[in-house]
């Protein structure tokens, strides 16, 4: 038997094999669907989606362009203290980078809602939601350093060197060379951060927020408590089912520009 008509009979077996789990899967479980359909599903759920739209994704997405748009600021200067030559600053971007990176942005979220003011008598601008924002890109710019620095450090370093060569000093280079070079190497992972920011813009609901400044999940959580659907997870499925409908274009976008990365390497 030929090696390829080996690897297809493999990977047939193989997908006949999940499917066959799969499908035990759902026969094997045993859900009462007349409980779960007045539950997850009930009556009066029309009535949500226009709060969820027009309050919940509008906010969800102002937030997660802010936080982004601030951490990504906050990233590149990190990133460039990282590879400085200068120790001091090279050790204070590494402390930080390392303390945001090994903190839950939960807990970074509530402490900025209500340590700086209980510590110092300060409030970040904008109240409680400034607050979240503020942790969020905090939170964010220490992940988003590090895939800068990538960036930066896959950059050969010839393209530094003849920019040098042609009278260029270091931080033009770094600006009008280097920098170009690194964010078309770091478009996809960085539309990834993007996504994972418009989910952890949901974090910002445990601090609670004015009715005009919730996004989406304390929306969706609200309606739980009260409205049309009431005791019911109806407002949940609902808000998942918008979460899902914004995240996988976003997903299959990364996936795009990674491969038609990878082609333009070859």
């Amino acid at each position: 038997m030929k090696r390829t008509t080996r690897r297809r009979l493999v990977l047939v077996g193989l997908n006949v094999l999940v499917l066959a789990f799969a499908l035990a899967a759902v026969l094997l479980v045993k859900a009462n669907w007349d409980t779960i359909g007045p539950n997850f599903w009930s009556p009066g759920r029309k009535d949500t989606w226009r709060d969820l739209i027009t309050t919940g994704v509008k906010n969800t997405v102002i937030y997660t362009v802010i936080a982004f748009s601030g951490g990504l600021v906050l990233a590149v200067a990190l990133a460039l203290g990282r590879l400085s030559p200068v120790f001091t600053l090279r050790w204070v971007a590494t402390a930080y980078i390392e303390f945001f990176r090994g903190l839950p942005a939960l807990l970074v979220i509530s402490f900025m809602a209500y340590g700086p003011e209980i510590a110092f008598g300060w409030r970040p601008p904008g109240g409680l939601p400034g607050a979240g924002l503020l942790a969020l890109i905090l939170v964010a710019s220490a992940y988003m350093a590090e895939t800068v620095r990538a960036g930066i450090q896959a950059v050969p370093r010839g393209q530094s060197e003849a920019a040098r060569s042609l009278g260029m000093g270091g931080g033009a280079t770094m600006v009008r060379i280097i920098l170009p070079q690194a964010f078309r190497v770091v478009i996809p992972p960085l539309t990834n951060e993007f996504v994972l920011l418009i989910k952890d813009t949901a974090l910002l609901s445990v601090i609670g927020v004015q009715l005009g400044q919730r996004e989406l999940t304390t929306v969706a959580r609200d309606f739980e408590s009260t409205g049309a659907t009431a005791q019911t997870s109806t407002s949940l499925v609902q808000a998942a089912l918008i979460y899902l409908v914004i995240t996988i274009p976003l997903t299959q976008l990364v996936s795009w520009l990674e491969r038609r990365q990878r082609r333009a390497t070859r």
